[in-house]
């Protein structure tokens, strides 16, 4: 199974929300598609679906034009998606019905993930007596009743307290394993790293960067020095050509140009006989890598953001 998309193109009026848009999921796992608010990304999730129409490229799902209507595929929308008036067994019966899903094996599905997202007490309740959190819950359910082959994930940790995101981890974790193909899109750089292999940023509509995220990081090399000690260690840094980007509680942090400058530095705190509380050089992470490509300068302004 494989996911190609290739150089899709949306537009609202003469504003191209989507320029250029390509992309392949060749196995199983989690692929990440980033961008600010108003990126794009959204967007390109609704044409990928089609539920939007988009002026030229391809999607396709095995070879073919995707078909959302007749293949397994599970979407977790960001929006909130429920009827709000009505309870939730009935409301995931219905999800159940529009997959195809059998009415036996709609009920087994729907007591499983509710009892698995710890949402089961709520199954009587309207969703609109729920919290945005149990929310997330269901409609994370409702993605996966179909036990689909294909899972996108718009914002999944969105509303969720730690141990809920714990939670929706450990259950992206199984449809993993499962050999699942799952794209993600996600504000919390921090999840991403903990299950996307291969990402795209993207920033008003164009792509900016796209790999394999192991790959990327290490072309930028080990530039980003973190340094906690027991006394002041800024005379021995400024002495070293570094200067500090912050500074907090837990330690300073510097951008080197070379592994050899935080050597200089590391036997100087050392000869100096200062205790170290920490010393890591490391490559950026994707945070940091997300600031630099879209950041400053580059972040959408007001006005200019169309559907995420």
């Amino acid at each position: 199974m494989s996911l190609h998309v290739e150089n899709v193109r949306k537009k609202y009026g003469d504003y191209y929300a989507i320029k250029h848009l390509s992309f392949s999921i060749e196995r199983p796992g989690v692929f990440a598609l980033l961008g600010t608010n108003g990126a794009g990304k959204t967007t390109a999730i609704r044409v990928i679906l089609g539920m939007l129409a988009k002026e030229s490229g391809t999607v396709t799902w095995n070879g073919r034009p995707l078909d959302v209507v007749n293949e397994k595929i599970g979407y977790l929308a960001e929006e909130r998606g429920l009827y709000p008036k009505y309870n939730i067994v009935e409301q995931l019966h219905h999800f159940a019905e529009l997959k195809g899903v059998k009415k036996k094996a709609a009920t087994t599905a729907i007591d499983y993930w509710l009892e698995r997202l710890k949402a089961d007490e709520h199954r009587k309740k309207r969703a609109d007596q729920l919290s945005k959190g149990n929310q997330q819950k269901v409609q994370l359910a409702a993605a996966l009743i179909s036990d689909p082959e294909l899972l996108i994930l718009d914002e999944p940790m969105s509303g969720l307290d730690p141990v809920n995101a714990d939670l929706f981890k450990e259950v992206i974790r199984e449809q993993i394993a499962r050999n699942k193909f799952v794209i993600m899109s996600s504000h919390q750089m921090s999840t991403v790293e903990e299950f996307c292999e291969n990402i795209v940023i993207m920033n008003r509509g164009d792509v900016v960067l796209q790999g394999n995220l192991n790959e990327i990081k290490k072309g930028y090399g080990r530039v980003n020095l973190s340094v906690k000690a027991d006394a002041n260690i800024l005379p021995f840094a400024k002495e070293c050509g570094l200067e500090p980007l912050s500074q907090t509680p837990n330690g300073i942090d510097f951008k080197t140009k070379s592994e050899s400058q935080a050597q200089e530095l590391l036997g100087k705190i050392v000869n100096a006989g200062i205790t170290l509380v920490k010393f890591e050089l490391r490559e950026p992470s994707l945070h940091e890598i997300f600031v630099e490509k879209v950041g400053g300068g580059n972040v959408i302004k007001s006005g200019e953001d169309c559907a995420g």
